[in-house]
């Protein structure tokens, strides 16, 4: 790569960044890693390293990916569980409400924190919770009054994915189910918890993509946000 600054606009003909989509959506762009060089993914990060003002995230990172980020942002803060680092480092200052996020077991534990490290860095309160699946139902129900304090739970789970329906059935907030690869063969790389989370019984779960961290976490700090009484109703 040359050592000029590359173009934020326009990054030697592999990308184009958003940087208007903080103003325009009220959440910056994030930068998918996965099927990036790290090549590319050292010169989308230069080209942020001048937008300070605004959290970016790089999700589904690999190490040779978080190494090249950081050769342009040696303090991004960096979770190879969850793959994904930030910048700037510090979590923002939380509003709204409080996000719940619960793995239903350890092995959805990487996907989960997508999720929560997500919704913390577009600035909401959220708070992680794990092992609660439904093979042993007492210790979801043991998390009842943290349960019912959130403004929206996400429920990452596996194998047959029932915990969100659970959830549902518990819980005034929307819940949103995140369906995970993890499983045995007939789960079908999570196609088999992604189909039972679109048939859940109980009313108020939307689902996101199999393991789609980031899109859960995106979607619930959007549900939670603060308020904005300046928005008025203009329907006719």
């Amino acid at each position: 790569m040359s050592d000029a600054a590359p173009d934020a606009s326009g990054l030697a003909g592999f990308a184009e960044l958003d940087l208007g989509r903080q103003e325009r959506r009220g959440y910056p762009e994030a930068v998918y890693c996965a099927g990036k060089t790290p090549d590319q993914v050292r010169g989308i990060a230069e080209a942020v390293a001048g937008r300070p003002d605004v959290v970016t995230l790089f999700t589904r990172a690999s190490e040779e990916h978080a190494a090249a980020v950081r050769t342009a942002l040696p303090d991004a803060a960096w979770d190879p569980e969850a793959r994904l680092l930030a910048w700037p480092a510090p979590v923002p200052s939380s509003t709204g409400g409080l996000v719940l996020v619960l793995a239903a077991g350890t092995s959805d534990l990487p996907v989960a924190k997508e999720a929560w490290l997500t919704a913390r860095y577009l600035g909401r309160r959220a708070e992680l919770v794990v092992d609660v699946g439904v093979a042993g139902l007492h210790r979801i129900l043991s998390k009842l009054d943290l349960l019912r304090s959130a403004r929206v739970v996400v429920v990452a789970a596996g194998m047959d994915g029932a915990l969100p329906s659970v959830v549902a059935g518990l819980v005034r907030a929307p819940v949103v189910a995140l369906p995970t690869s993890v499983g045995y063969g007939a789960s079908f790389g999570g196609v088999a918890a992604l189909l039972t989370m679109l048939n859940s019984c109980a009313p108020g779960v939307s689902v996101v993509n199999i393991d789609n961290g980031y899109g859960a976490g995106h979607l619930a700090a959007q549900i939670a946000e603060p308020a904005d009484d300046s928005q008025q109703d203009v329907r006719a």
